[in-house]
């Protein structure tokens, strides 16, 4: 795939982009995540769409310390890539955690961008504990960071996917590794994505949506249910044997499910994959 900048305002967006197709497919990382954690459900899709997936603003390689971190600023991001890059086609735009968060909310305020919206572990936000963020970004700041080596990284971090995702990208410079991202601001990028529960936003969607979430995934039931009775038109998926990183934990089924919902399949409400 080939890196593209767009460029808004003070921020450079960098952009992985490849394939060709009548469908533009636009993938969005999680907190603290980058595109390249995305690469695998990318080459599952090149053959036969246009992908396209941006380092979101303060990760990857995107400008690493912008100031303006608000829900807003995330949306208005993903819209001015898509503007730039999709070739004025209305996208299937599919984000996992915080990049589901953000793909929601592009949604609701660029309805005519979106054809198809994705939530991968990902709702309508809102307070999940007064401390969350706190605790989260003091996890980030924990990191001994610079890391010698990969492997000092890995001894840190363990052998989940998602740390070999992180230990995959590190930034090696000259005094080691270091993360992509730097904790205050994935501590302030998660404030704001708990301070409101975007109830409003997800009834006024337009476009139809596939609700993806792992068996052993952090989205609450009552939230899930909620959604279900509520807003657009919406089926919802469990992985099973797959936690909150159901792309990197069980990616062959999910790219299964996305596959067939840009196709267009027919789903009932509810449907348990073994």
């Amino acid at each position: 795939m080939n890196t593209i900048e767009v460029q808004r305002g003070d921020v450079t967006l960098s952009c992985l982009v490849g394939g060709t197709g009548p469908d533009v497919v636009v993938l969005l990382h999680g907190l603290a995540g980058s595109a390249r954690e995305m690469l695998p459900t990318a080459a599952a899709l090149v053959d036969e769409h246009l992908v396209i997936v941006p380092d979101l603003r303060g990760h990857g390689r995107s400008t690493r310390r912008p100031a303006d971190l608000s829900r807003r600023a995330y949306a208005d991001d993903v819209a001015a890539v898509i503007g730039q890059l999709s070739g004025g086609q209305a996208v299937t735009l599919a984000g996992q955690s915080m990049g589901g968060h953000t793909a929601l909310l592009t949604a609701a305020w660029h309805p005519d961008l979106v054809r198809r919206l994705v939530l991968l572990e990902a709702g309508v936000g809102g307070p999940p504990g007064a401390d969350y963020p706190a605790r989260l970004g003091d996890w980030f700041a924990s990191w001994p960071v610079p890391f010698p080596d990969a492997a000092a990284a890995a001894d840190f971090l363990g052998g989940t996917p998602i740390a070999a995702a992180w230990i995959s990208d590190l930034e090696q410079r000259a005094d080691g590794l270091w993360p992509r991202f730097d904790a205050d601001i994935m501590r302030a990028a998660i404030t704001e994505v708990a301070a409101t529960a975007r109830w409003a936003e997800w009834e006024s969607l337009t476009a139809p949506v596939l609700l993806v979430t792992g068996e052993r995934g952090l989205i609450d039931e009552p939230e899930v249910q909620r959604m279900l009775a509520s807003g657009p038109e919406v089926t919802h998926t469990i992985v099973a044997d797959a936690g909150h990183d159901v792309h990197l934990d069980q990616p062959h089924a999910w790219v299964r499910l996305l596959k067939d919902f840009i196709r267009d399949v027919g789903w009932s409400a509810w449907r348990a994959l073994d």
